[in-house]
């Protein structure tokens, strides 16, 4: 094989340009703050900061502390506290926090969670602890009918409205595989398509990528052309279970594989570090099928019900992901989530919707991703024991993190913060064909057996246990249909949502590319 330069992460280049990258908030929705409550003077914080903050305020406040969130509109950040003496709410203040006391603690929407996960974990479901409303916010998407429906509702309000609130989705949750373009795979029956996420560098040195762990189990060589040869093999995956990922190391050792994404039309941000999520914090989202779109983070420590490709009757549950509001649609899958800044955030997992409509969407933390494989971002990048909390990035070990792994941020839910109501209008609308399963024949669940259910055998069998309530029992959140207005095509107003061709016809280009 040449040496190949694997520039970029995304699967796909999409024609919509980087200008909105300049932008500070460049078409992301701004959140209005639901909590009456907060009290305080607080330090305009960027994200990346607040996200520190909330892991120091955290360790800070101990059983006090009640989760947190960024208003992006005020750029501050908001922790709640609950029983909190006078003395931890002074602290928490004089380091630049608004406070607000809560009824709910932690613990106590945690219990909620695993009783979701014990009575109510159906296909179709997700669930988030949203600190806005300082509740937990369960969402059924269209396929949850009938006898599930009933009993999915009867938990809830077992629950309690003041603990637990339900929507209804129009759309349904899917991963986002198909067949395609961008990052390949052939296999028996056709060809698989994801997206690249990022480059990095496994643990024994030689270059690597990650991408969906759906993918990764769906086939195990991948290619950067639909008919070329394989230039990168599956070495772990992780789908379903504790988590969405994949590392896939590049079959020749010179390959470079620079820290970058490529966001169409010659341009490229550069990654610097990676960060976990901040519940309000804008992210941009690259990816093959839809390019360049911008959105919000809604939610952290979700997990996913996905309806099992291969059991009509199983479910695929997906745990620790992080939940937003920007669109993607089939063949986005493993695709980049990141900031203006540079901090890889995310994989693209699933999700509901498209970009016309908008929609739920999941995504793996990529910090997760890097401790678990033992890979370091990028060539030469900081390592997995060096992407502490984006307030705590410069080199920071793992020790450093202050708790502030996406499983430690309490989970956040809908930042609309929804009431009970059967909201079903204001979910994404189904995929339009673009599902997993309903992928021109290429979906997921018609990869003669590899779907995404299906992974190698990875069905919901196999989740090691790894239910709802593992993952400190918050879940998915309740997205209130966001996505449709929060996005409405592109990070580029004047883009078309395609992306100028982003699609599988993309002028021949793919998401790795360089000298051959």
């Amino acid at each position: 094989m040449p040496k190949r330069k694997a520039a970029i992460a995304v699967g796909g280049v999409a024609a919509l340009g980087a200008a909105a990258l300049l932008l500070p908030n460049a078409n992301a929705s701004q959140d209005k703050d639901q909590a009456t409550g907060a009290t305080g003077t607080a330090k305009t914080l960027k994200a990346a900061d607040a996200s520190g903050l909330a892991a120091q305020l955290q360790k800070i406040l101990g059983d006090a502390f009640a989760g947190s969130y960024y208003d992006s509109a005020k750029q501050q950040l908001v922790v709640n506290v609950v029983n909190g003496d006078d003395n931890v709410v002074v602290q928490a203040k004089k380091a630049g926090a608004v406070v607000r006391q809560v009824d709910n603690s932690t613990a106590e929407l945690q219990a909620a969670a695993r009783t979701l996960k014990a009575k109510a974990t159906i296909p179709g479901t997700s669930w988030a602890v949203d600190p806005r409303t300082n509740k937990v916010l369960v969402t059924a998407d269209s396929t949850v009918t009938g006898g599930k429906w009933d009993r999915l509702r009867s938990t809830v309000r077992g629950l309690g409205s003041d603990t637990a609130t339900l929507k209804k989705s129009s759309g349904t949750f899917k991963t986002f595989v198909s067949g395609g373009d961008a990052i390949f795979s052939q296999i028996q029956g056709g060809n698989v398509r994801c997206s690249l996420g990022f480059n990095v560098t496994a643990s024994d040195g030689s270059p690597a990528f990650l991408t969906a762990g759906h993918c990764g189990v769906a086939a195990k060589d991948w290619s950067d052309s639909q008919t070329g040869q394989p230039i990168a093999t599956v070495d772990q995956a992780t789908f379903p279970g504790q988590g969405d990922f994949s590392l896939v190391k590049y079959n020749d050792p010179a390959t470079q594989a620079p820290s970058e994404v490529n966001t169409g039309n010659g341009q490229t941000v550069q990654i610097k570090q990676a960060a976990d999520a901040t519940v309000g914090a804008t992210v941009f989202r690259m990816g093959s099928t839809t390019g360049l779109h911008d959105g919000q983070v809604t939610g952290l420590d979700a997990t996913v019900n996905f309806q099992s490709e291969t059991d009509p009757n199983g479910v695929d549950t997906v745990t620790g992901l992080i939940q937003t509001n920007v669109c993607a649609e089939a063949g986005d899958s493993g695709g980049s989530l990141f900031t203006q800044d540079g901090s890889a955030i995310g994989l693209t997992s699933g999700g509901s919707g498209d970009c016309t409509n908008g929609g739920e969407t999941f995504f793996q933390p990529v910090t997760t991703a890097l401790q678990a494989t033992g890979a370091t971002l990028g060539a030469g990048g900081a390592g997995a024991g060096d992407q502490a909390g984006a307030g705590d990035q410069a080199g920071a070990g793992a020790g450093d993190q202050s708790g502030a792994g996406a499983g430690d941020q309490s989970g956040a839910g809908d930042q609309s913060g929804a009431g009970a109501g059967d909201q079903s209008g204001e979910g994404a609308g189904d995929q339009s064909g673009a599902g997993a399963g309903d992928q021109s024949g290429a979906g997921a669940g018609d990869q003669s057996g590899a779907g995404a259910g299906d992974q190698s055998g990875a069905g919901a069998g196999d989740q090691s246990g790894a239910g709802a309530g593992d993952q400190s029992g918050e879940g998915a959140g309740d997205q209130s249909g966001a996505g449709g207005d929060q996005i409405g095509g592109s990070a580029d107003p004047s883009a078309p949502a395609d992306a100028s061709g982003s699609g599988a016809a993309h002028d021949g280009s793919s998401s790795v590319h360089g000298t051959r």
